[in-house]
């Protein structure tokens, strides 16, 4: 990696700089106005033109050698989490009610710390880098509005990698797996309807308070009775709200929820499943529904060939015994409509700490060491590929 080293190492503080700025700067899905306009400005001071409002508020930039040969994709995500940061760090956000707990903020510098090393190393490379910056992942919109602003269409990719800073995995390592890591998702809201009246009175009523309670329990079982218990799958209830008073039997009840699993089938199903499921129960009781269900996207399922690739540019930059292969996570990932499109793999850069905290916890406080692993992966498989 000598070749590398010199671009890799005098680009450590500026990716620090780079990851304060966009941390203290959040914004929500496709609200990302602010940050897309720092990430086009220094794509721009770096010799790029980059295109702007791709899928909403993406930002895409392409580093073309003018020699033939394939064309690699690198994503990082934008938005943040519509939370109140609790880190206490000096760059802190400055938005109420936003915050980078999950590190989008330090997917954007690695990804703009190897634009900058790419940049200066181009007459080494032949094909192509194309560099995504994509919003609203947290709500698995972003990647399929950008496919629906045809951005493979416009720049069709032979390759495609991101990452994630990743607190299950130690600082100083990478995760890199095969096959599946992430859950395919899918998100629900359920409105019961019933009909109110008084506390004494419960014979007069249809308390949808109770039958949500019933639904709830109900969609509990489709885990632990109608799936596969060899196949992982998650039905969580994570919001409920019914009543308003102690005397009142409650005439309507709102809940929703998420589901996680990694068989394709299964998540193309659930919005079947669940209308079923939920149905039965208000039937029973006499109670009426509305749901609105959102697909949210497919299992993220690494190339075997592209996640060797990516296996080996990490064991370049941190050592073969420090890429280890990480447990599947049941979170999900809308990168995985990307691996849709072309052969890739997403990978985890190691941040966990003694005594840090998860992902999506707002104190949670992101090593900053590891953003220069993220840029020198990415500039490694980046020169595997192309040089």
């Amino acid at each position: 990696m000598a070749t590398l080293s010199t671009h890799l190492e005098a680009v450590r503080d500026w990716t620090v700089q780079a990851r304060r700025h966009l941390h203290a700067i959040p914004e929500v899905a496709f609200q990302e106005e602010k940050t897309a306009a720092y990430v086009a400005e220094t794509l721009r001071s770096l010799g790029y033109a980059p295109e702007t409002g791709v899928g909403g508020t993406g930002v895409v930039a392409v580093l073309d050698t003018g020699r033939p040969g394939p064309c690699v994709m690198f994503r990082a995500d934008m938005d943040a989490l519509p939370m109140q940061e609790e880190s206490g760090l000096p760059f802190a956000s400055t938005h109420a009610g936003a915050a980078h707990c999950c590190g989008h903020d330090c997917h954007m510098a690695m990804l703009l710390g190897a634009a900058k090393v790419l940049a200066e190393v181009k007459d080494s490379l032949s094909g192509k880098v194309l560099l995504v910056f994509q919003p609203a992942e947290e709500v698995a919109g972003g990647a399929q509005a950008m496919l629906a602003d045809s951005l493979l269409d416009r720049h069709p990719a032979d390759w495609c990698f991101g990452q994630h800073v990743w607190p299950a995995v130690p600082l100083g390592m990478v995760g890199v797996k095969p096959g599946n890591l992430m859950a395919a998702m899918s998100w629900f809201e359920i409105r019961i309807i019933g009909k109110g009246g008084h506390g004494a009175m419960p014979h007069l009523c249809v308390d949808a308070l109770e039958v949500g309670t019933q639904v709830v329990a109900a969609l509990q079982r489709i885990a632990s009775r109608q799936s596969n218990p060899l196949q992982p799958t998650v039905v969580t209830v994570g919001r409920f709200h019914a009543g308003t008073a102690l005397n009142i039997i409650s005439g309507t009840a709102e809940l929703g929820g998420t589901t996680r699993t990694f068989d394709t089938g299964v998540w193309k199903s659930w919005e079947r499943t669940l209308t079923t499921v939920v149905k039965g129960v208000c039937d029973a009781m006499g109670a009426g529904f509305e749901m609105d269900f959102k697909p949210g996207c497919p299992p993220v399922i690494n190339d075997p060939e592209a996640a060797a690739l990516a296996r080996a540019a990490a064991g370049k930059v941190v050592g073969e015994a420090k890429v280890v292969e990480p447990e599947p996570t049941m979170g999900g990932e809308d990168f995985a409509l990307f691996l849709g499109r072309a052969k890739g793999a997403f990978t985890f850069i190691g941040a966990g700490v003694e005594g840090g905290y998860p992902l999506h916890n707002p104190k949670i406080v992101f090593p900053e060491e590891a953003l220069a692993h993220g840029v020198a992966v990415t500039c490694q498989t980046a020169w595997d590929l192309l040089a």
